[in-house]
């Protein structure tokens, strides 16, 4: 099977490691894993502010930069959601102001070939135990987007537990948002701060080593709380517990 990597923007430019931790995981099992150069931000920044038509010419770019693609695969439950939920609304909008045409309905057919990670391992590949190896407690966070809008469930968890390893720990208020919400934190600074105090608190509360996500932005705020209440704790994405073997911990 050959799949396309959609590594996101904040991947791309933050948290590398993430994308490669993909590629390690896939390839390990038996995933052709292809990098298409011309992918680029998915708009969801634009889309949220309420800049739609702003938003399409991203949406024509991603369209062709994965338009012969059966999977697109994303570490991300934030943007994977952007392409399968606002895609077809984006083309919809754009058809309706006399403004469609084939670029709109290539936008709109590439959103259900986009897959979350873990939608992918479990839906697609059908696995749970992708043989990983993690010697940690760590604690789980499902991130907004994918808890809301994908539905990702528990098919994180089942990963997680699949894990050898590695101590689950549960998450109180776990389904409570971080605050974190893209442009949210930068136009509601002093709720998005107050509500990442209370996941981190949440947190430490676990005695977790580190705190699991599918997203690195909310990794991100939560991370940054937890460095600023003084705590150890570090985050941790998904993908790169699952990418870790014995003697080659990622």
């Amino acid at each position: 099977m050959r799949v396309a990597l959609f590594v996101t923007c904040v991947n791309d430019t933050l948290y590398p490691r993430t994308g490669q931790a993909v590629v390690t995981l896939l390839e390990r099992l038996g995933v052709e894993v292809a990098f298409p150069a011309e992918q680029s931000c998915c708009g969801q920044p634009q889309f949220n502010t309420g800049y739609r038509r702003e938003t399409e010419p991203l949406a024509r770019r991603h369209a062709r930069a994965f338009r012969d693609i059966t999977h697109v695969v994303t570490p991300s439950g934030s943007c994977a959601a952007m392409v399968r939920e606002n895609y077809p609304r984006i083309a919809a909008g754009a058809a309706a102001e006399g403004r469609g045409g084939p670029w709109a309905e290539a936008v709109a057919a590439v959103a259900p070939r986009t897959y979350e990670l873990t939608e992918f391992l479990v839906d697609v590949l059908k696995v749970t135990d992708v043989g990983a190896y993690y010697p940690h407690t760590v604690t789980y966070h499902p991130t907004c987007h994918g808890l809301r809008m994908l539905g990702l469930g528990d098919r994180p968890r089942r990963l997680l537990s699949a894990v050898r390893g590695l101590r689950l720990r549960e998450l109180p208020g776990a389904e409570e948002c971080c605050g974190f919400g893209g442009t949210f934190a930068v136009k509601n600074a002093a709720v998005s701060a107050a509500m990442g105090a209370d996941k981190a608190r949440a947190v430490m509360a676990t005695g977790a080593e580190a705190v699991c996500t599918v997203d690195n932005s909310c990794a991100m705020h939560i991370g940054g709380t937890l460095t600023r209440l003084g705590s150890e704790v570090r985050p941790v994405h998904l993908a790169e517990i699952l990418a870790s073997t014995e003697g080659d911990v990622w």
